[in-house]
């Protein structure tokens, strides 16, 4: 992760000024949606990319031990070693970037990963997930337990009765949407959202990273998302320090694709061992 964002303080004659041209914006999305034309070659190297960029997720009212620990191992060998080896990258350390359950799975990730001797991080969604309208005593209780457990990042959910009333509080990642709305990861907000980092950058020289979640489901799309960050924010956005892409589903038609650039040919989704 980036380092910690030490805030501002707040200055609403600066935030006042802030315009959004909504056509010109949803030109923009359409222009980077419409460019994402990699050469083959270099089309797995971006789904790799895509790959170390992912918060694989499980964020559902039934997890249990059992298929967090599937999560687990497949965040810590995402695409299938023969497919590496061929690509020779069998010894780069392919992993996602994080597993991302809720507190209560916390631990069962920790243990998870510890016996797998693997370093990845676990980011928990704490703080009244998904609507975030819990108590502050008891949001910061949740956010306690999740790091006693082992938890190394917090998704929180900000009270948006403060945003609204214009509470800001310091951020080191914004996010999209918690995935559990009926819209949630579009391109034009994300277009506004990652030139506000662009111009918060400029104003303190603090880099504030970005994560999309929600609906994010294609090979496709992931290479759009890593096209729009590499366009508006520049490289060092394309690395999970500063980016994260927030899926459950993504990391199985990635593979899909890298196994169809390998072989010549697509597998069913059954030879592609998912969580």
């Amino acid at each position: 992760m980036s380092a910690r964002n030490p805030g501002m303080p707040l200055d609403l004659a600066w935030v006042s000024k802030v315009r959004v041209n909504t056509q010109a914006v949803l030109k923009r999305a359409q222009q980077i949606q419409g460019r994402n034309k990699n050469k083959k070659q270099w089309q797995a190297a971006w789904l790799l990319r895509a790959v170390t960029c992912i918060d694989l997720t499980t964020l559902a009212g039934d997890d249990t031990p059992g298929n967090v620990h599937r999560l687990c191992m497949k965040a810590t060998q995402p695409v299938r070693y023969d497919l590496l080896k061929s690509m020779d990258m069998q010894d780069k350390g392919v992993t996602t970037a994080a597993v991302c359950v809720y507190p209560s799975r916390v631990a069962d990730a920790v243990k998870s990963l510890k016996a797998a001797n693997s370093s990845l991080p676990v980011a928990s969604v704490a703080t009244g997930f998904p609507a975030g309208q819990t108590s502050l005593k008891t949001r910061l209780e949740e956010v306690r337990m999740a790091v006693e457990d082992g938890a190394m990042e917090i998704d929180i959910v900000i009270n948006r009765t403060l945003a609204l009333t214009g509470q800001w509080e310091g951020s080191d990642f914004i996010k999209t949407s918690t995935g559990k709305e009926s819209v949630n990861a579009t391109y034009p907000v994300a277009i506004v959202m990652v030139r506000a980092i662009r111009d918060y950058f400029l104003k303190t020289g603090h880099k504030v990273g970005f994560k999309p979640a929600g609906g994010i489901r294609t090979a496709k799309e992931s290479l759009v998302w890593l096209t729009l960050m590499k366009e508006e924010l520049g490289d060092e956005w394309l690395s999970p320090r500063l980016f994260r892409l927030g899926a459950s589903s993504l990391l199985a038609d990635i593979e899909r694709q890298i196994y169809h650039h390998v072989t010549g040919r697509y597998a069913a989704y059954h030879q592609m061992p998912m969580a």
